[in-house]
C-alpha cells in the first residue's frame, strides 16, 4: 500500500447534493448495517465507479482509535495475500475528519445469524458444507499470518447459491507484530471467544478454529452455546461448560466438540476439522484423474447412499472420532480448569457391558429413564423394575446414543453391520456420557454425589436377532446411566431432558 490510502480523489462524478463522501472518492448511498463496532454503509466508488461496503469504525477514546487505525492499515497491507473466494476483500483504508473506514467487497447476503434467526437451525450437511468454507479462509489468512479474531455468525455471508464469505478482517491482525498486543483490548465478541482469549492469552489460530466451533453449533443448534444474562457469566460458561448438542449428530457432532476443547493444544488441528465436516456432508474429492473438489464453491462430487455392506466403515470412522473426541475432553476439562494436566474423571464409574455374554441385560423396548436397581454383574433394566421418576428410584439414564447414528434396524442390516470393536465402542460411549453429564443435561447444582457410567453392547448383542421371549433387540445404542455415589435412593429426577 502507498500513501494513496489517506489521499483525497478526484470524483469521477459528482455525487448527489449534501450526500456524504468520504474521502473525496466514496459516496455514502444509505446504512447496511452497524454493531459495537461500528456502521457498514454501501457506497459508491466514484473513480472506479463500483459499488462497495464501507465500515466507518466508532471507537470509544483516540487510543483505540489509534490502535485500531494502525490495525485496519495493517490489516490491508497483508491483506494481498489472501486469495480465497470465502474471504470478503478489502480494498481500502481512509481516513476522514479522523475517523477510519475501510472499504470492502459489497455482499449482497444475509448473514449466518440472520439466516437461522429467520428459518430456523440448519440441517447437518448445509452447516457443515458453510463450515468448511469458512475454515478454508481461515486456513488461507492463518498461512498468511493473520488471526481474525472475531469468527462468529454475523460476521458469514451466506448467498442463496451456498456462497459463503468471511467478513470483518478489518479487526484481525498479524501475528507477528507484537505492537498491536499492548494496549490491553479485546477484540472480539464474548460467546465466541476462545478460553484462551478469556484467560488473556494472545490470539491464535487455534482460537478462531474454537470461534468456528461455537459457530456452527449455533447453525445446527439455532442457540449460542455459551451466551448467558451477562458478559461475566458468558466468561465464565466459556471456562467451565461442556455444550450439549441436541440436533448435531455423527461427524458435525464431532467436529463441533473437537473444536471446542478448552485447551487449544488439545483441539482439532484445521485439517482434522476439514475431514470431519467433510465426512458430515457426504462430500469426498474426487479421484486424481477427475475433477478436484474446491473449497469456494467449486466442482464437487457427492457420495451415493452406500448400501448395507458398507455400514461398517462409518461405525470405524464414528469410533475413530469419538476416541479422539474423548482424550481432548477428558484432559482436564471436567475439573473447570482448562490447561491442567489430564485428569481422571472422579465421578465417571467404569463402563459395564449388557447384552448377550454382557454384565447385564438392558431391554432396549423399555422406553423408562428410571429404574429401581443397581448396576452389577447379572442385574438388568427393564419393565420389571422401571419406575416414576418422580418418585424414588436408583438409577436415571440421562443419555443414549447409537454408535454409528442409525436410529432403527432390520435382520439384514444385524447381519452386516460390523462391530467396531469394544474399546471403539467403550470410547465412543464415554465421551458421550461425559460430555452431557458435564452439560445442562444434568444441573450443575446437583452433580455433587452423583457418579455417572456407559452402558455399552457387547458384539454378540450386536449382531443378535430379535429375541421374542426375552424382549432382546440387537441394539448399537449405548445407554448413559447416573447414580447416588452411595447407590441410595433418588427422591425427584435430577435430569432436565432425556434424549
Amino acid at each position: 500500500m502507498t500513501d494513496e490510502q489517506t489521499r483525497p480523489y478526484p470524483p469521477q462524478a459528482p455525487a448527489t447534493p449534501g450526500q456524504r463522501v468520504v474521502a473525496g472518492r466514496y459516496a455514502l448511498l444509505g446504512e447496511l448495517g452497524r454493531g459495537g463496532m461500528g456502521v457498514v454503509w454501501r457506497a459508491q466508488d466514484q473513480v472506479i465507479g463500483r459499488q462497495v461496503a464501507v465500515k466507518e469504525l466508532r471507537l470509544p477514546d483516540a487510543e483505540s482509535a489509534a490502535v485500531f487505525s494502525e490495525r485496519a492499515l495493517r490489516e490491508v497491507r497483508t491483506g494481498g495475500r489472501l486469495n480465497d473466494p470465502a474471504v470478503v476483500t478489502v480494498y481500502d483504508v481512509v481516513t476522514d475528519g479522523g475517523t477510519t473506514f475501510i472499504v470492502m467487497e459489497l455482499v449482497e447476503a444475509p448473514s449466518l445469524a440472520d439466516l437461522v434467526r429467520q428459518r430456523g437451525p440448519m440441517p447437518a450437511a448445509q452447516a457443515a458444507l458453510m463450515g468448511e468454507r469458512v475454515l478454508a479462509a481461515l486456513q488461507a489468512a492463518h498461512a498468511a499470518g493473520i488471526v481474525h479474531r472475531d469468527v462468529k455468525p454475523a460476521n458469514i455471508l451466506v448467498a442463496p447459491d451456498g456462497r459463503v464469505k468471511l467478513t470483518d478482517f478489518g479487526i484481525a491482525h498479524a501475528v507477528d507484530d507484537p505492537r498491536l498486543t499492548t494496549s490491553g483490548m479485546i477484540v472480539g465478541s464474548p460467546a465466541f471467544m476462545a478460553p484462551e482469549r478469556v484467560e488473556g492469552r494472545e490470539a491464535l489460530p487455534a482460537s478462531d478454529l474454537w470461534s468456528l466451533g461455537a459457530t456452527l453449533f449455533f447453525a445446527v443448534e439455532g442457540s449460542i452455546p455459551f451466551e448467558r444474562a451477562t458478559t461475566a457469566a458468558t466468561l465464565h460458561a466459556i471456562m467451565t461448560e461442556i455444550p450439549y448438542l441436541t440436533r448435531g449428530q455423527g461427524p458435525i457432532a464431532a467436529a463441533i466438540l473437537g473444536l471446542l476443547v478448552a485447551n487449544p493444544d488439545a483441539r482439532l488441528t484445521a485439517a482434522q476439522a476439514q475431514n470431519l465436516l467433510t465426512t458430515a456432508q457426504g462430500v469426498r474429492p474426487t479421484p486424481p484423474n477427475g475433477t478436484a473438489m474446491l473449497h469456494g464453491g467449486g466442482p464437487m462430487t457427492r457420495v451415493a447412499p452406500q448400501p448395507p455392506a458398507k455400514k461398517n466403515l462409518r461405525a470405524l470412522w464414528i469410533s475413530l472420532a469419538a476416541v479422539l473426541v474423548v482424550g481432548a475432553l477428558v484432559g482436564g476439562f471436567f475439573a473447570g480448569k482448562a490447561y491442567e494436566a489430564p485428569v481422571v474423571d472422579a465421578q465417571m464409574l467404569p463402563t459395564v457391558t449388557f447384552g448377550l455374554g454382557g454384565q447385564m441385560r438392558v431391554d432396549s423396548r423399555s422406553g423408562y429413564p428410571c429404574y429401581n436397581a443397581q448396576i452389577q454383574d447379572g442385574n438388568e433394566l427393564s419393565n420389571a423394575n422401571d419406575g416414576d421418576c418422580k418418585e424414588s428410584h436408583t438409577l436415571e439414564i440421562y443419555d443414549a446414543e447409537d454408535v454409528i447414528g442409525i436410529a432403527s434396524w432390520s435382520d439384514s442390516d444385524a447381519a452386516v453391520a460390523d462391530y467396531p470393536g469394544l474399546a471403539a465402542v467403550t470410547a465412543a460411549a464415554e465421551a458421550r456420557c461425559a460430555a452431557s453429564f458435564h452439560s445442562s443435561i444434568v444441573p450443575q447444582a446437583k452433580r455433587e454425589g452423583l457418579k455417572y457410567r456407559a452402558l455399552v453392547p457387547t458384539e454378540a448383542q450386536w449382531k443378535s436377532l430379535p429375541d421374542e421371549e426375552t424382549s432382546d433387540q440387537p441394539t448399537r445404542e449405548f445407554y448413559c446411566v447416573l447414580a447416588k455415589g452411595d447407590g441410595g435412593p433418588i427422591s425427584a429426577p435430577i435430569v432436565t431432558k432425556v434424549k
